[in-house]
């Protein structure tokens, strides 16, 4: 589920107390049901955007007819999934959303050359540098790379890289990440049993540390 995956996750019973918290909590991301008791899910993405609140909000529902995705995105809605659905899309989907809405909050320039410790990083020429040698890296060890770069040392979890570095449709499992993670700590670090730059957050996922 979303906490073993590192989130932090608040439930409300209905759409009121929903919209309460989320007009005081300030969320990174609503999950919307659309058939809450007291006030639905229709009413509350409403309110949300008259508020001005642009917090992204996926829809997560058993209606899945045309006119109710239409009336939903209308509405502002960023995503809507059916049920029944697949628990790997579902966090895949809530790591695209959240790494959409996170896009260039304090995060390097695109083109921006990045140092971390010995290891030079140059997205212009997709290259990266040890203490001056270029390292071959294949095309999604520098994706995956780069996408902890962007973060700034925020930590990314296995799913948020999977979506971003695989696609969040991609048939592959979190495991995947790690074993490119291992694959880049073996040609960047000097010590990968020991990592001192990629490093891994317990129960939560990976971070550049520099």
């Amino acid at each position: 589920n979303l906490e073993l995956e590192g989130y932090e996750v608040r439930v409300a019973e209905d759409g009121a107390e929903g919209l309460r918290q989320a007009r005081t909590d300030a969320p990174d991301l609503v999950i919307l049901d659309l058939m809450l008791p007291e006030m639905d899910g229709y009413r509350v993405l409403r309110a949300l955007r008259e508020d001005g609140d642009g917090v992204p909000v996926l829809i997560l529902t058993a209606r899945g007819e045309e006119a109710d995705k239409v009336l939903g995105f209308r509405l502002g809605a960023d995503d809507y999934v059916t049920k029944p659905f697949g628990l790997a899309e579902l966090l895949a989907r809530v790591a695209a959303l959240l790494r959409r809405a996170g896009a260039g909050r304090a995060a390097p320039r695109e083109d921006a050359v990045v140092h971390f410790g010995a290891i030079e990083v140059n997205p212009a020429a997709r290259s990266v540098r040890r203490s001056g040698e270029e390292v071959p890296l294949t095309p999604k060890e520098f994706d995956l790379l780069f996408a902890l770069v962007r973060r700034g040392g925020d930590v990314a979890s296995r799913l948020e890289l999977l979506a971003e570095v695989w696609g969040h449709r991609a048939a592959v499992m979190t495991r995947t990440v790690d074993m490119h993670v291992a694959q880049l700590r073996r040609k960047l670090e000097e010590d990968p049993t020991d990592p001192r730059h990629i490093v891994t957050v317990w129960k939560a996922g990976y971070r550049l540390a520099k």
